[in-house]
């Protein structure tokens, strides 16, 4: 009897560990995580309007309001991302052809 108890939960913990799989080491001691989120990189014009949700026909004021908007919204000191601030600086910038 106890031999048929010991057979059938070993049955079924192979089977069971056979389902799931064995379990998957990482080697880096770090957990994987995904990619970051995509940030348009305001590297050309076309990305740099993106970012500011302007169009091509846009004027300098429209660039700087656009910004302004956008910098309150991301600003470090409001709880946004210094990274993220950065970038819409950058894009302001590129539109307005100034390289500090």
């Amino acid at each position: 009897m106890t031999f048929k108890l010991l057979l059938a939960l070993a049955v079924a913990i192979t089977g069971w560990w056979l389902w799931q799989g064995p379990k998957k080491v990482h080697t880096s001691g770090k957990r994987p995580q995904g990619p970051p989120p995509p940030v348009p990189q305001p590297a050309d014009q076309l990305a740099a309007l993106t970012l500011l949700g302007l169009d091509a026909r846009a004027s300098d004021a429209d660039i700087r309001a656009a910004h302004r908007r956008l910098l309150l919204a991301v600003h470090p000191d409001h709880g946004g991302s210094s990274d993220l601030a950065q970038r819409v600086n950058a894009a302001r910038d590129t539109l307005l052809k100034r390289q500090d």
